[in-house]
């Protein structure tokens, strides 16, 4: 197989196409320069990772100068720190960098390291960042647009060929970046796509019932989250890759959200959304939980989830209790896959083909 450093020293469309995320990158910097955001920077080798129980983390040893070691693991995330620092009084910040996911398929949408923009705003909510990233969108498209226009290349015709009047060609079919997204809560899509209402969507046997009429091999103790995975992926994903158009889904039930803020006028569910464009989730985002306690409680039971789940286990970060019980803001906050982003605005369907060095050719 030849490898994409490989490719780049014979095909110079190939290498341009490569180059899409320098000023991809460039476009996101920019909007949050504009936006009077700060750049931060916080570690990727931790102590306690997150506690998400459907992801696997990878682990190593930290040695110290005797030879003492202590576990470490590469984090899936920046986020606790981020948080830290809106605590220590930041109030609008942003970070590129790498994250990574262990036991991850190789598949078109995934790599184990990856790119994650994520940003954060104290004094906002959840649907200050949906406006955010509706803009963003839009901020990209036209700096792209900008540059190529000053390009000239086969590539640069290509790209320019795509992206017109706030309107981006992908894999042969046209999508709508204009203001504003269509939103739809969790409850609403389950409703259009499953025929089921909220209290039925709540409801684990409900769940498996809908399930099992789907087929899928089921063990008789699945859990609600389970088939609420299963459902949501296989049924309702299909369903909104075919919208010409971003689609933000919204108010998932609680349990779906570790780190977000209950609904006060629905505490089933929390202030969390994720959204959606041509077949690819670009970012999962929250209006930030901000009582110490609560935070604590939901991050052990998931401890006790991943322990279940036979996945690593290590310990809670407590310095991020410490820093919630200090006073987090009311703020809200969302990771973006970027080298996703990169797939969308550069017209391909494989991840390996934006990395110029995916895992698939390190590892396979």
């Amino acid at each position: 197989m030849q490898k994409n450093w490989q490719k780049m020293r014979q095909n110079q469309f190939f290498t341009e196409k490569l180059l899409l995320r320098e000023q991809v990158i460039k476009a996101i910097r920019k909007f949050f320069d504009q936006e009077k955001f700060h750049e931060v920077e916080t570690p990727l080798l931790v102590k306690s990772p997150g506690t998400e129980p459907y992801l696997e983390v990878f682990s190593t040893k930290l040695k110290d100068e005797h030879a003492n070691s202590q576990p470490a693991y590469l984090l899936t995330s920046p986020e606790y720190a981020m948080k830290k620092l809106l605590v220590a009084g930041l109030d609008k910040i942003y970070q590129i960098c790498k994250s990574f996911r262990n036991q991850e398929s190789f598949g078109n949408n995934h790599n184990p390291e990856f790119t994650i923009l994520e940003w954060y705003r104290a004094s906002a909510d959840y649907k200050k960042i949906m406006d955010d990233f509706s803009r963003l969108m839009l901020f990209i498209s036209s700096e792209l647009q900008n540059y190529y226009q000053e390009i000239e290349s086969d590539f640069a015709d290509y790209i320019l060929s795509r992206l017109k009047n706030n309107q981006v060609e992908y894999l042969g079919k046209i999508y709508n970046l204009q203001l504003p997204y269509q939103r739809m809560t969790v409850a609403e899509v389950f409703a259009q796509y499953l025929k089921i209402n909220d209290q039925e969507l709540l409801d684990r046997d409900k769940l498996y019932n809908l399930a099992q009429k789907q087929d899928y091999p089921l063990a008789k103790e699945e859990s609600w989250d389970d088939l609420f995975y299963q459902l949501f992926l296989n049924e309702i994903e299909p369903e909104l890759a075919k919208l010409d158009h971003p689609v933000i889904i919204y108010d998932y039930p609680l349990s779906q959200a570790a780190l977000a803020k209950k609904k006060k006028d629905d505490p089933r569910f929390a202030e969390r959304f994720e959204v959606y464009l041509a077949g690819l989730e670009l970012g999962n985002a929250f209006s930030e939980l901000i009582d110490y306690q609560e935070q604590e409680d939901r991050l052990k039971s998931e401890l006790l989830l991943r322990k279940k789940l036979k996945k690593s286990t290590y310990t809670l970060d407590q310095d991020f209790i410490a820093a919630l019980k200090l006073g987090m803001p009311e703020s809200g906050g969302i990771a973006v896959g970027v080298d996703r982003l990169i797939m969308f605005f550069a017209g391909v369907a494989d991840i390996n083909e934006v990395l110029f060095f995916p895992a698939l050719e390190i590892f396979k």
